[in-house]
């Protein structure tokens, strides 16, 4: 019995000071990491396929067919290219214009003068986006159209064979419809801008004596700068590739760039000419458009 202690007490120590089974080693952090992009990969996939044959493959195929011998060269000497190029971007530069002073006077009077059913009409320039621009013009022929609604009236007063308003189907038509359709895409940002504007500076302003016309200038312009720039680029960007406002307006004498690829594509079956000046509208609208972003990557920093 005096012996066992002895023997005991050396395994004790050793038990004790063993020491404790550690946690299994576990995979990799960078195969756990594979395994979880592998998925995100996967799933990626198919929406880039769908893009690659919906969008990229017809637009290869469109700049393929530009790039036959001679067509550059053909389309780009040709007159009807120079004229068409030349009105799209006048009938651009001036709906654009005609859309940020339509449209910033407009937004004034809706944010800073109380009328009765402002809200209502702020809320209608939203539904008002989602209209299609041949139905603007399609009112527009409604009113002003050989057998328009004005014309008959001219008819009925003065008993003459035909009315005096026939500017729809000329370049002024055209530029009154896009500015009737394009303008509330200069007044939606603005109208987020003013709200936006601290009114006590024009509450300061008024007490010190300044006129309405003066406040505009001095206060509410200056915060309107880069909405108005985001707001014009964006319209300018949708002028150049307008299709259906100078279509609806029978304007025969009117041919921009799009209306240049309808009559080669359609018309004359002129492909290669067609994907020329497609390719030429597409690099002028995402230079634009690239444009357009840094506008409003600005403004929304300045916001």
């Amino acid at each position: 019995m005096a012996s066992a202690g002895p023997r005991t007490a050396p395994s004790l120590r050793r038990s004790r000071t063993a020491p404790a089974p550690g946690p299994r080693p576990g995979p990799a952090p960078g195969a756990a990491r594979d395994r979880r992009r592998t998925p995100a990969r996967i799933w990626a996939l198919p929406p880039v396929v769908v893009l690659a044959l919906v969008f990229l493959y017809p637009l290869g195929l469109v700049v393929r067919e530009s790039l036959t011998p001679g067509a550059y060269g053909d389309v780009l000497t040709s007159q009807a290219f120079r004229e068409a190029l030349t009105t799209t971007v006048l009938l651009a530069v001036g709906a654009t214009a005609g859309c940020l002073v339509l449209g910033f006077t407009l937004a004034v009077v809706i944010a800073f003068v109380p009328f009765p059913g402002g809200r209502a009409v702020a809320r209608f320039i939203d539904v008002f986006l989602s209209f299609p621009s041949f139905l603007i013009t399609l009112a527009l022929l409604f009113v002003y159209g050989t057998v328009g609604i004005a014309n008959g009236l001219w008819t009925d007063v003065t008993g003459a064979a035909e009315g005096p308003f026939r500017f729809l189907a000329t370049p002024w038509g055209v530029l009154l419809a896009e500015i009737t359709y394009f303008t509330p895409f200069v007044m939606r940002p603005l109208l987020a801008a003013f709200s936006q504007l601290d009114t006590a500076q024009l509450e300061v302003a008024s007490s010190l004596g300044a006129r309405p016309a003066r406040v505009v200038r001095q206060v509410v312009l200056p915060e309107a700068l880069p909405a108005l720039a985001a707001g014009g680029s964006l319209v300018l960007v949708m002028c150049l590739n307008e299709f259906g406002i100078v279509l609806f307006t029978g304007a025969k004498g009117v041919t921009t760039l799009p209306m240049l690829v309808y009559g080669k594509a359609i018309l004359e079956s002129d492909y290669p000419a067609a994907c020329v000046v497609a390719v030429v509208n597409i690099a002028i609208s995402v230079g634009l458009y690239a444009l357009y972003r840094g506008v409003s990557r600005r403004a929304g920093a300045q916001r």
